[in-house]
């Protein structure tokens, strides 16, 4: 399995939304198929340098609700995305899938694997957005305070119209936390992540920068502790570099996850990557990829 390989393309109809997934590979029904669930304001092709290193596997990526080619149906909330996962699995029976998420990806695939989890041979959780008990009792985010005077999340503000994909790659090369990104992905975040602006020329982002801004507000609003309690399957979390909280600014780049998740899980190991930032897949692919194929 090469960079250059095309992954098959479906669409379905699942909790009541049509969603889009990406398959390389054929299914083994004697192996467990890896499922790919990306973060907030990404889509299903950015995990492609990860799958260049996981040769010989089935995997499906899926494509959430509002990102991608996914249709752009609300509610955009965490419970959504949750349900959307659970739906997808439960329609593959009787193949167990391990399921991999990132960021909120890493969310709705722990939420998928305690409503279904039957359809999990394991979990590898790449920094998911499941906090502490302490942040859920608080009820207040951290995005609260990066609003501006008019209530509005920054991430609203960003750039959508692009007039190709190289304008994109020019725009955020070297730029925060797409500077450690391989250059490979970022490639592959910008070509799949536009879609032709239906209002005239140029390209826009296939996840709208309202829709992005939407979910990054709902994060801490639902505490999903107590449901994630009963997952007795394996589960790995790749945790980033902490959070510093003397920054005032916006921050992407530290570990929103609780580090005591792994531990509050029945069968669960921490991982803790001090000099990585939350954007692990785009940062060490091959990395991600090992965990993702390591049984031990």
């Amino acid at each position: 399995m090469t960079a250059s390989s095309q992954p098959k393309v479906h669409l379905g109809q699942f909790n009541g939304v049509e969603l889009c997934w990406f398959e390389w590979g054929e299914r083994n029904p004697n192996r467990a198929s890896i499922l790919l669930v990306h973060a907030t304001g990404f889509h299903g092709r950015c995990w492609d340098q990860v799958v260049t290193h996981l040769p010989g596997e089935h995997v499906l990526s899926l494509e959430m609700r509002g990102h991608g080619r996914s249709e752009n149906l609300g509610p955009f909330n965490w419970q959504s995305f949750g349900e959307d996962v659970t739906a997808f699995v439960q329609a593959l029976a009787p193949q167990q899938v391990i399921g991999v998420g990132h960021s909120m990806g890493g969310h709705a695939v722990a939420v998928a694997a305690a409503n279904a989890l039957g359809a999990f041979e394991r979990l590898v959780l790449v920094d998911p957005v499941i906090m502490s008990p302490e942040i859920y009792g608080a009820k207040t985010s951290v995005h609260a305070d990066w609003l501006d005077d008019a209530g509005q999340h920054p991430v609203a503000r960003r750039k959508n119209h692009f007039d190709s994909v190289q304008s994109m790659v020019d725009n955020f090369q070297g730029r925060g936390s797409y500077g450690v990104w391989q250059p490979e992905v970022l490639q592959d975040y910008c070509q799949h992540g536009l879609l032709p602006n239906p209002d005239g020329p140029g390209l826009i982002l296939a996840c709208p920068p309202k829709v992005e801004a939407e979910i990054y507000m709902g994060s801490t609003g639902r505490d999903i502790l107590a449901e994630i309690g009963v997952i007795t399957r394996p589960v790995r979390v790749l945790r980033a570099q902490e959070r510093d909280h003397s920054r005032q600014e916006m921050d992407f780049s530290s570990s929103p996850t609780w580090s005591g998740l792994a531990d509050y899980l029945p069968n669960g190991r921490d991982y803790h990557f001090p000099d990585l930032t939350h954007f692990l897949p785009m940062q060490a692919p091959e990395l991600v990829a090992a965990h993702i194929l390591d049984q031990a």
